[in-house]
């Protein structure tokens, strides 16, 4: 069955504390991968602007370039960074865009795992 888009209303009508009726748990998990990817992104994203002095795009094209950054770095712990960012980019992109999303409870775990991994490997840097 494909994904009913406007519980992603009624996910924000929760969060906003509004909700009369709440959300169904495929927006919750839709939405936990969704943060976990942007979590980390910024969290990156952050580190390579304060802590290395880059200057960063303000397009779109940031999402490859804070990637690339890592990933062009032969220190294995910013590959696994590059890594992460690279598969919770594209858990988010399907939990953001695809109707049909397969194993959608076991990539919210996996998502919220990688992010964490992301966020303590960059203050360990």
């Amino acid at each position: 069955m494909s994904f009913d888009w406007s519980q992603y209303l009624n996910l924000a009508k929760e969060l906003a504390g509004q909700a009369t009726i709440p959300a169904e748990q495929e927006a919750r998990l839709r939405d936990a991968i969704s943060r976990s990817y942007y979590a980390a992104f910024i969290s990156a994203r952050n580190y390579l602007r304060d802590k290395q002095g880059h200057s960063l795009p303000k397009t779109s094209d940031i999402h490859r370039y804070v990637w690339q950054e890592f990933d062009i770095n032969p220190d294995s712990r910013y590959q696994l960074i590059a890594d992460n960012l690279a598969v919770l980019r594209r858990y988010r992109n399907q939990a953001d865009y695809d109707d049909n999303f397969p194993l959608l409870s076991a990539i919210a775990t996996i998502a919220i795992k990688r992010s964490q991994e992301i966020i303590y490997n960059l203050s360990n840097l």
